[in-house]
């Protein structure tokens, strides 16, 4: 199983503190946006990793991540977007990385407060694996569509969502997931957009799911919602120091700090 961190786009959300650079390499607390999404993965047990980045700081990632050996991965690739063409767009760039693998899928802006690895290990082979969190304001988000127990459509930004439920940014998909892109068509804002990936998944029967019961942040829609996941991770830290520590991120910080001067 591999995974991809789709860190592209421009930001424009939370512009002007991305002008100068990357939405995923703004400080969350303690460090760069991008180490919590990965920090996702690896505690899930995910060993090699594709980041999918764009704009004109691309390079930046490598410098601060490098090959990811340090940060206890076997790989870290890198596929570059040139447009933002939208996240099914970004996820195509993982094809010839998946190859005919499952790959487990999170947006860079994403930031979870708990583990993913139950969500991982009880993955359905050939089927598609999404989370949902119950939320205040469904109509923001895709939306999944009930009968019983089993979900029948993803419904974008709806005025009239069918549930209280928004898909989170973490997806697990089989290899088939390319063929659904390859034959996807540009949304009305001109994107290929993941939530009709996860409709075609819903629509064939072939779409699992797990709530969420722990916290999630979106740090990149908006200047206030940035603002309201720097507060929840600075809380949480000052209660739990380890939370998002891992053994190499401690060692890799501290390496950071030593040889800062």
């Amino acid at each position: 199983m591999k995974g991809v961190i789709l860190a592209g786009g421009l930001g424009t959300r939370l512009y002007p503190l991305t002008k100068i650079t990357n939405k995923h390499l703004l400080p969350v607390y303690d460090r760069p946006m991008i180490f919590y999404p990965l920090y996702t993965l690896v505690e899930a047990g995910i060993k090699e990793v594709l980041l999918v980045t764009g704009g004109n700081f691309a390079g930046e990632f490598l410098r601060l991540l490098g090959d990811g050996r340090k940060l206890g991965l076997d790989l870290l690739a890198y596929a570059y977007q040139e447009k933002e063409r939208g996240i099914a767009d970004a996820l195509w760039l993982a094809k010839d990385f998946v190859q005919d693998d499952t790959v487990v899928v999170i947006l860079g802006d994403n930031i979870l407060d708990g583990s993913i690895k139950r969500f991982v290990q009880s993955y359905r082979k050939g089927r598609a694996k999404i989370l949902l969190k119950e939320v205040d304001n469904p109509s923001e988000y895709g939306v999944p569509r009930f009968e019983a127990d089993r979900i029948v459509e993803i419904v974008e930004k709806p005025a009239n969502p069918p549930s209280r439920y928004a898909v989170m940014g973490v997806y697990i998909y089989p290899a088939t997931v390319f063929e659904i892109i390859a034959g996807l068509k540009p949304s009305s804002r001109g994107e290929l957009e993941i939530s009709d990936v996860n409709d075609r998944y819903a629509k064939e029967g072939l779409l699992d799911y797990e709530i969420w019961d722990g916290w999630w942040g979106d740090a990149g829609s908006s200047i206030a919602s940035y603002w309201e996941v720097n507060k929840y991770v600075e809380r949480r830290k000052r209660d739990d120091p380890t939370a998002w520590e891992l053994p190499e991120f401690v060692t890799y910080f501290e390496d950071l700090r030593n040889n800062s001067g």
